[in-house]
């Protein structure tokens, strides 16, 4: 199942607050890619919060693996995890119920 999970900061933070566990937390990234578990790693381009895409058996082990962050083991930040499901909006194009 793949889950968006999208980065979300403790208040009144600066920089000095996260540097100490950023090379730590790159290699927790990467290791979650070399697993498979981590598919697609973005920052939002205006805020630079982290934007993952990470596929897993269900929410509660995409918990499991988001606790395992250096930073959310700090405190820093958390994660909001989206379960996300296909698209179903094409029946409409193909089922006559819905063109009735």
């Amino acid at each position: 199942m793949k889950f968006l999970l999208l980065e979300r900061e403790a208040d009144n933070l600066t920089a000095q607050h996260f540097q100490p566990y950023l090379e730590e937390e790159a290699q927790h990234v990467w290791k979650l890619v070399q697993q498979g578990v981590l598919r697609e790693t973005y920052f939002d381009a205006e805020q630079h919060n982290a934007v993952l895409m990470m596929e897993c058996e269900s929410k509660g082990q995409a918990e499991q693996f988001t606790a395992d962050f250096p930073l959310v083991q700090a405190g820093l930040i958390r994660f909001e995890i989206i379960p996300l499901k296909p698209y179903d909006g094409f029946a409409r194009l193909f089922d006559k119920k819905y063109r009735e």
